[in-house]
């Protein structure tokens, strides 16, 4: 019976806590703006944003560079094969 009334008491508090965060996140979706609009210009002015997207900028265009290399050599392996 002890048993039971706890177990009664721990979906209780649940549901308290459930209903409590429904009530949080549908309070939020409601808003008038979008998240990406929401978030917009907040690393506006960030030296470290800043740098993050200049190395990637960096890192990608050694891809497409290392990519063209490969596709030149290829090219170029198949012409001067022997027939």
């Amino acid at each position: 019976m002890v048993r039971t009334e706890k177990l009664e008491a721990r979906i209780a508090a649940l549901e308290d806590e459930v209903a409590h965060l429904k009530k949080t996140v549908g309070t939020r979706r409601d808003s008038a703006k979008p998240w990406w609009e929401q978030i917009a210009g907040t690393f506006a002015r960030d030296r470290i944003y800043k740098e993050a997207m200049t190395l990637g900028q960096r890192y990608r265009r050694s891809q497409n560079s290392a990519s063209s290399k490969r596709r030149i050599d290829a090219h170029d392996r198949t012409r001067h094969r022997s027939s």
